[in-house]
């Protein structure tokens, strides 16, 4: 069942909630030149190429820090990376070894030639593109479903289905501390000054961390449904997160209130990227499209047509390229081609 998309107001949401500010929803005074070079530019780079990643859903894409590669995690239990070549995805290597679904996966921040992958199996793993070999397998308390590495490259966060978040040195690969939840964890995230660190979680809230001490900061009443995703801007001026209720929420990340929303979705919001500048933030849902909005104004500037609900999107961190994954197993298509694609979206119209 679809949920309402009407936002509630600020007696629903606590005060700082979307719904509570008059600004995100005042009328704009037309596209900026931003969104209107961005148009151009998706006019003459509007297609969309997919490529065979696994044999079945693909759960998680992200791009390494130097765009070079794309990693993809899947049901399959395994990850794949490609590298990018012009305007394609050339599959470099198929990685082996979980035991169970692998649900997520991250780039180190820095370091272009490691990647993480966090599954069902109660196991994280860490890889090395120049070795094609899984460098450590570390295991966890649970089955894991989410994970991110801190911006300073030192640790890496993973958090499983029983809401316990583990903190991994990323160079001993043991764990430095444990935290269990009272509530159902979401998505996990630092901030970009790698001092605080971030939760959303079932009841809409976001809750913040201090880090390293993790000591509870805040908890903001964000959405009046569960809060699904979190995403920040490489520029550190905002976050965002995604909920249940289809809207998008916008976040000044130095005084934690609610700038903007964005509300074209009408189912849960899955998934958030920014841009490689901050300027263009990409939600998708089961709805048969990806939004792309400008950020400074909440505007529409690109929607890319889908034809089943996405999962994953993740922004080229060069480029204005995204890359995204369906749920493929629709009825209407033939499952068995379709299922474990990885998509691009971006490329030249005539290539």
């Amino acid at each position: 069942m679809a949920v309402p998309t009407a936002p509630m107001g600020p007696s629903a949401l606590g005060q700082t909630g979307p719904g509570s500010m008059a600004s995100w929803c005042s009328v704009s005074s037309g596209p900026s030149r931003y969104v209107l070079g961005m148009q151009e530019l998706f006019r003459g780079h509007s297609k969309t190429r997919e490529f065979l990643a696994h044999s079945a859903k693909v759960h998680s894409v992200a791009w390494s820090c130097d765009g070079r590669r794309l990693a993809s995690g899947s049901f399959d239990k395994t990850a794949s990376v490609f590298l990018l070549e012009k305007d394609r995805l050339v599959k470099e290597n198929n990685y082996r070894g979980h035991g169970d679904s692998v649900d997520q996966l991250c780039w180190h921040p820095s370091n272009p030639d490691l990647f993480v992958t966090a599954s069902g199996d109660k196991t994280i793993r860490i890889w090395d593109v120049r070795t094609t070999k899984c460098i450590a397998t570390v295991n966890t308390k649970g089955e894991n479903i989410n994970i991110c590495w801190s911006p300073d490259g030192q640790t890496i966060a993973v958090g499983n289905k029983d809401d316990v978040v583990t903190f991994i040195d990323a160079k001993t690969h043991r764990s430095k501390a444990e935290e269990q939840f009272k509530f159902e964890v979401n998505e996990i995230s630092w901030n970009n000054d790698n001092n605080m660190f971030f939760l959303t979680n079932g009841n809409g809230c976001i809750n913040i961390l201090s880090y390293p001490e993790l000591k509870p900061v805040q908890s903001i009443n964000a959405h009046p449904s569960n809060c699904i995703c979190i995403k920040f801007d490489p520029m550190g001026k905002y976050f965002a997160t995604g909920s249940a209720d289809a809207l998008v929420s916008l976040w000044d990340v130095d005084e934690l209130v609610c700038v903007r929303c964005f509300s074209r979705l009408d189912w849960p919001v899955r998934t958030l990227s920014f841009s490689h500048d901050g300027k263009m933030l990409a939600s998708a849902s089961e709805d048969h499209f990806i939004d792309i909005a400008e950020v400074e104004t909440g505007d529409k500037l690109w929607e890319v047509q889908c034809e089943s609900p996405t999962f994953p999107v993740a922004w080229h961190p060069k480029r204005p390229l995204l890359a995204f994954a369906c749920d493929d197993k629709d009825g209407k298509y033939d499952s068995s081609r379709e299922a474990g694609t990885v998509k691009l979206f971006g490329l030249p119209n005539d290539s």
